[in-house]
């Protein structure tokens, strides 16, 4: 039998090392002096646990080995993880996957059937097990086995009872063979992926086919976000294992991809042929969502990868060079969003593009055409309409007369939405008492551009830092800014005096999403909470939303709470707003529909949920558009409005209009997007389907609806000779005005009912909130929601950032 000189008894870690000039671990015992110097590497040992493997264990270690343990049926996922430099195994029987004293008889097994054959077609099956050295460690030296293990793939095959030096000896043989240059290699023997040499043969290839033969295809390159970060901690060994990483999912994904090769910079290049866009976009989608919810080992790392995915269909491309630098110019483009979605080439990509490009005739018409948008929307939704009541009349129909009842019954099915909303906030779901698992790990980020929020940042930092919490808490800054300010020295002094605070500039950012997409994957947290640079959550916040997280949740959404009320009549009107959103409305949605929002700060998220997620820069209210995709998942959203996080509100009505205008046109990119996939999807149930109607349909339909009162009145008017000849006092009629009007009260009371203490105690603020809205504030937001619909048409998609002070807040963007 094998047998060794003493060691330690304690294994080393299980996590693969991946370092092939690694040292024997302390403990080991020194080959003898008369012996040639040897060179360890790493060995996998594959095998049950047990008295065999220990001591197959003791001897590798003695001869100078770092070693790892695999049981049959692991050995690709740990192979896959970070590849040793050999891998040795043992030829069990199945009597020695038993226990000791099970006393079962192995008698009976057919000789023909080995399970170390199993094991080394599992080895083989991967790209990067398929070029490792494998010996064979066996106890029976029947000729016919061992013939057997070296068809099936073994390199050697070695008796048990050998000399440790042999087995040793064996082994380095293997690792002293001398390389072949990558290059020159169809396959790198360490990935078993193309080299990029290779890979532009393989593209230029498919390029040289007719395309009517050619059926489509797409060629892809993926880089990594993290990947800088990564070789300037690690070193550049990363870039192979990294492509080898991605390599490996693609692998476990399917065929969707045909070739895979890796650039010498760690990009990962796919090869797509035969593939219409739309295919191969979702496969390639697919490919990033996996990607980013899978933890990877990187040099002994535990890490998470952003994907950023630049593509291109291969109709029109003829040199395989010129395609592979187009796809690489998206590639680029995709790392600025890091949003997880790949990104088609486009000429402008090409960075000299950038200086020749000229201002197309759209861009000097639209904002003209912006300008006067309140005057289009009085077009379309009175004068449009009236023309034609009037000329369906003269037709013989008499279509004004009944939109008159629709537009009533779409007032009274507005409030009636309104009070349903308000009656089941009563009875929203409570926060569960205890937590279903200890306080784990937390995050939270502050997502900042600084020049906007310079004034309020540390003070936000601060209150962050005074966060009670049970478990371990991280706050990340993640920010960014177009020119160094003071306040960033500043920061950094707060960093060094607590560890618990880390700044993240994010370069090249230019919105709230960018910084979010970059923190998730630097947090440590179980789970992270996200937060405007001008919140302050309540100091048990993370506490509380654990309660929750940790009891079938995957998102809760706070109460977010105006602090600045007392800054003007515009900060007094929205304080009292939201509470009838986030004390009222969302609680009663959430209690009526069957699922909650996220309103974009004071959520919290499982971070493996918001790894997979990510949120998407191109939509105006990110927030709402990644809510419907994680719903699309399956994810259970909860609201508590006792879950409280105090913000600034707007103090001017022009901040106000700002920020309500990009409001509303982020729904309605929203509504676009989700709106028709949701109520076709499997995942809603009908409950759900009727409040994505009501949320995502009715919520765009109903500022138009409104407006149709305008033109209804000018029709009849007309049709009967004036004014004065109407009828005003129709019973049906004026209890439906009554019955609307009154949804505004009810909705201030049932917000002073439910709203925070200290702003409970303005009572006042809730009475001028009922005359405003009733006479002004809802005409105000309807009218921002009609031009929010025109900028939309008209695609003018500007995010307008408003500077904030410490003293006069205003809105952020």
């Amino acid at each position: 039998m094998l047998t060794s000189h003493p060691t330690g008894t304690q294994d080393p870690p299980t996590a693969l090392l991946g370092d092939t000039d690694g040292n024997p671990h302390a403990g080991s015992t020194a080959p003898a002096p008369d012996a040639p110097p040897r060179r360890g590497g790493h060995v996998l040992v594959v095998g049950t646990p047990g008295p065999r493997r220990e001591r197959l264990t003791r001897t590798l270690r003695a001869t100078g080995h770092d070693v790892s343990h695999a049981p049959p049926g692991e050995v690709n996922r740990r192979v896959g993880q970070a590849p040793p430099d050999a891998i040795v195994a043992l030829d069990e029987r199945h009597g020695e996957k038993r226990s000791e004293g099970d006393g079962g008889d192995d008698g009976d097994e057919e000789p023909a059937h080995r399970p170390g054959l199993d094991v080394i077609r599992e080895i083989r099956t991967v790209p990067a097990g398929q070029a490792l050295p494998l010996l064979m460690v066996t106890a029976s030296a029947e000729p016919a086995g061992i013939v057997d293990m070296l068809r099936q793939g073994a390199d050697d095959c070695i008796p048990e009872a050998s000399d440790p030096v042999e087995l040793s000896a064996r082994i380095e043989a293997k690792l002293r063979r001398v390389p072949v240059p990558v290059e020159n290699l169809l396959k790198d023997p360490r990935t078993g992926l193309y080299s990029h040499p290779y890979f532009l043969d393989e593209l230029d290839r498919e390029l040289q086919r007719p395309e009517a033969g050619r059926r489509g295809g797409v060629l892809a390159v993926v880089a990594v976000a993290e990947m800088a970060a990564l070789e300037a901690r690690l070193g550049p060994r990363v870039r192979r294992e990294v492509a080898e990483r991605l390599a490996g999912v693609a692998e476990r994904l399917g065929s969707f991809c045909d070739r895979l090769g890796r650039h010498d910079d760690g990009h990962l290049l796919m090869l797509l042929p035969g593939v219409d866009e739309e295919t191969a976009r979702q496969s390639l989608q697919k490919f990033a969502t996996t990607v980013a919810g899978t933890r990877f080992i990187v040099a002994d790392e535990n890490v998470r990868l952003t994907p950023a995915i630049g593509w291109l269909p291969l109709t029109g491309c003829a040199d395989g060079t010129q395609a592979l630098g187009r796809a690489r110019d998206a590639a680029v483009e995709a790392l600025r969003h890091r949003d997880l979605r790949p990104v088609r080439y486009a000429p402008w990509m090409r960075p000299a593009s950038h200086r020749r490009r000229r201002r197309p005739l759209s861009s000097l018409i639209r904002p003209a055409l912006a300008s006067l948008s309140p005057v289009l929307a009085l077009l379309l939704g009175i004068g449009v309409p009236f023309a034609l009541y009037q000329q369906t009349y003269e037709l013989g129909w008499d279509l004004g007369s009944a939109m008159y009842w629709v537009v009533v019954a779409g007032l009274v099915l507005s409030a009636l939405l309104i009070v349903l909303e308000c009656l089941y906030s009563l009875d929203s779901a409570e926060r569960p008492e205890r937590p279903g698992a200890p306080y784990p790990p937390a995050s939270a980020v502050i997502a900042a551009y600084l020049p906007n929020e310079a004034a309020t940042i540390v003070d936000t930092v601060e209150s962050f830092l005074r966060l009670d919490y049970p478990g371990e808490l991280e706050i990340v800054l993640a920010y960014n800014t177009p020119h160094p300010l003071p306040v960033e020295d500043t920061l950094r002094e707060m960093a060094g005096r607590d560890p618990r605070l880390v700044l993240l500039p994010v370069a090249g950012s230019t919105s709230k999403a960018q910084n979010i997409n970059a923190a998730v994957t630097r947090v440590r947290g179980e789970f992270v909470g996200i937060f405007d640079a001008d919140h302050h959550p309540a100091p048990t916040a993370f506490q509380d939303a654990w309660h929750w997280l940790s009891n079938g949740y995957d998102v809760v959404q706070g109460h977010c709470v105006i602090r600045n009320g007392d800054g003007s009549r515009v900060a007094e009107l929205v304080a009292v707003e939201f509470e009838a959103i986030y004390a009222v409305s969302h609680p009663g949605r959430t209690r009526l529909y069957g699922f909650g929002v996220f309103g974009g700060s004071n959520g919290f998220w499982r971070t493996d949920l918001l790894a997979r997620t990510r949120m998407h820069g191109s939509m105006l209210t990110e927030d709402i558009d990644s809510t419907l995709r994680a719903l699309s998942e399956g994810a259970r959203f909860a609201v508590d409005r006792t879950l409280i996080s105090r913000e600034l509100a707007p103090t001017t009505l022009k901040a106000l209009w700002n920020q309500r205008s990009r409001w509303a046109q982020g729904w309605l990119q929203v509504s676009l997007k989700h709106l028709w996939r949701g109520l076709r999807s499997p995942v809603f149930t009908a409950r759900q389907k009727l409040g994505l109607l009501v949320l995502l349909g009715w919520r765009e339909v109903q500022p138009w609806l409104t407006l149709q009162i305008l033109p209804i009145l000018l029709y009849s008017a007309w049709r009967t000779g004036g004014f004065d000849r109407l009828d005003w006092a129709v019973p049906v009629c004026v209890l439906a005005t009554l019955f609307t009007m009154a949804a505004g009260p009810v909705q201030a009371l049932f917000a002073w009912r439910l709203a925070v203490p200290e702003l409970r105690a303005r009572s006042g603020w809730f009475w001028s909130y009922f005359f405003v809205s009733t006479f002004f504030y809802s005409h105000f937001k309807n009218m921002v929601a009609r031009q929010a619909h025109l900028k939309e048409a008209l695609g003018d998609r500007q995010w307008r950032v408003t500077p904030r002070a410490a003293a006069k807040a205003v809105a952020r963007r």
